[in-house]
């Protein structure tokens, strides 16, 4: 039976009268479901629910909020197999991937569920005698959570549960690519304990509902993860904005990752592969520059070449499967483009970038491989967001040093090396806002900061005690005892 989903507003379930197919990239015959389209009025009575909500809510015990978050996690994590493989079934990543991505899902909602009872303050001497002062934080309000399509459970998690946590409530608008891991994710929120405006589910095109967000003055943040270009216009539209909203965006990358001579190659190749192909490379920290040094180019190519052979390309939720579909046809198309591209500009296609035919209709493509690349070819420089990566040959540390910082981008980078003066320089000198050393550039820890510079991030960190930084404003009061 093919569900027929929808929004939830106010504590209500609420129909639409406009639904669209969810498509499986595995099978593009089968249909995942059919979901809400939302309506602007629809979008300004979610809007209307939460904040309403916020004042209960804002006061509502630690006790609370820790319970709410803890039931959230605890059935997440129970339930972790299932939800995965609705996430692989729709947005294409391998049952492994997605099962695994929701288990991040569950730790985030417990990790805030923790966060929320050690809520804390401070109280600060004044320099004049007889005054106390105290320094504390609260919720900032409604707050507009806008996600996209590659981490469909991850990325909400690491949004609402924070929200949750210090006292906000939250209108949710899910990448229309992927509505059914929001959906299923929704349900659970929704049997959670909460009063009713406090969450909202709103699902529908951001031409639509983003928009009504941005345009609503009862809205007094918005949190983005996409497109550089639409982070551009949210944060524009949030500072004009009155009053104007707080904003907090994670956009592109373009991350580098460095192997040196001295590297271990067997932990170079597999780190490469993984941060590279994986997730079929539709992630903003995927490495899709590999940086590599004369003395040990053409082996670790070679070696690089071999591994990509053994992968294999089939059904998202097949045994065996190493990487899944591209997510839709207009995903594959501009993996299709940059592959072109990539030949145009005189690199070479060293291995992949063929469309396949498996059992079932879908988006196959082999991961490609480009060989004899600069680092101001487009393959290079713009983000592709698919399973393709170029291999830039340089001559020492120094110049790759120079080449992974030549970028607009600057979230995540990695370094093949047994050196630990060269991994240390790297660490302190790289323009990104995460480094790994041995380690693939994508995966990351649920209790630690994410997020970049320079083109790839603006606003406060993502994820662990530094997601209160975005979800509290402070306060400082004084009193004359």
């Amino acid at each position: 039976m093919t569900l027929h989903a929808r929004n939830f507003i106010a504590g209500e379930w609420v129909a639409s009268s406009d639904l669209a197919p969810d498509v499986n990239p595995s099978n593009t015959a089968e249909i995942v479901g059919h979901f809400p389209r939302a309506t602007k009025a629809e979008a300004e009575r979610a809007i209307a629910a939460a904040k309403a909500a916020f004042p209960g809510w804002s006061r509502s015990t630690l006790q609370e909020r820790h319970d709410v978050l803890k039931r959230i996690s605890d059935e997440i994590l129970a339930r972790k197999e299932e939800l995965g493989a609705i996430l692989s079934r729709e947005e294409g990543k391998t049952l492994p991937e997605g099962i695994g991505e929701v288990a991040r899902a569950g730790q985030i909602f417990g990790f805030f569920a923790g966060e929320a009872l050690r809520l804390a303050g401070e109280i600060i001497g004044s320099v004049r005698p007889g005054v106390g002062v105290e320094v504390t934080r609260e919720g900032v309000g409604v707050v507009g959570l806008i996600t996209p399509w590659n981490f469909p459970a991850a990325i909400p998690a690491w949004k609402i549960a924070p929200a949750l946590c210090y006292g906000n409530t939250v209108v949710l608008k899910p990448a229309d690519l992927v509505p059914a891991t929001a959906h299923a994710l929704g349900e659970i929120i929704a049997r959670s304990g909460l009063p009713a405006g406090v969450f909202n589910l709103v699902m529908g095109r951001g031409s639509v509902v983003g928009e009504a967000l941005l345009a609503s003055p009862d809205v007094d943040a918005i949190s983005f993860t996409g497109s550089v270009g639409t982070g551009r216009k949210i944060a524009a539209t949030c500072v004009a904005s009155s009053p104007m909203k707080k904003v907090q965006l994670e956009m592109g990358g373009k991350n580098p990752f460095v192997v040196l001579d001295d590297a271990d190659i067997k932990v170079a190749v597999e780190a490469a592969v993984n941060g590279a192909f994986f997730s079929t490379g539709q992630r903003c920290t995927a490495s899709s520059r590999l940086i590599v040094t004369d003395g040990i180019h053409d082996a670790f190519v070679a070696a690089l070449v071999e591994r990509l052979q053994g992968l294999t390309v089939d059904d998202a939720l097949k045994a065996g499967t190493h990487i899944g579909p591209v997510v839709d046809q207009s995903q594959l198309d501009q993996d299709l483009n940059y592959i072109k591209i990539g030949k145009d500009e005189g690199a070479k296609l060293a291995f992949g970038g063929d469309l396949i035919k498996r059992e079932a209709p879908g988006f196959y493509l082999t991961p490609a491989l480009f060989t004899g690349a600069s680092n101001d070819m487009r393959i290079a420089r713009e983000e592709i967001f698919g399973p393709v990566a170029a291999v830039v040959r340089v001559k020492d540390y120094d110049e790759a040093l120079a080449a992974a910082n030549d970028t607009e981008f600057g979230l995540s980078a990695g370094i093949a090396t047994t050196s630990l003066k060269h991994a240390t320089h790297f660490k302190r000198n790289v323009q990104a806002g995460m480094v790994m050393v041995n380690l693939p550039t994508a995966g990351v820890d649920y209790h630690v900061p994410f997020g970049g510079r320079k083109g790839s991030s603006y606003g406060p960190r993502e994820q662990g005690r530094y997601a209160a930084e975005f979800y509290t404003t402070v306060k400082t009061s004084y009193t004359l005892a």
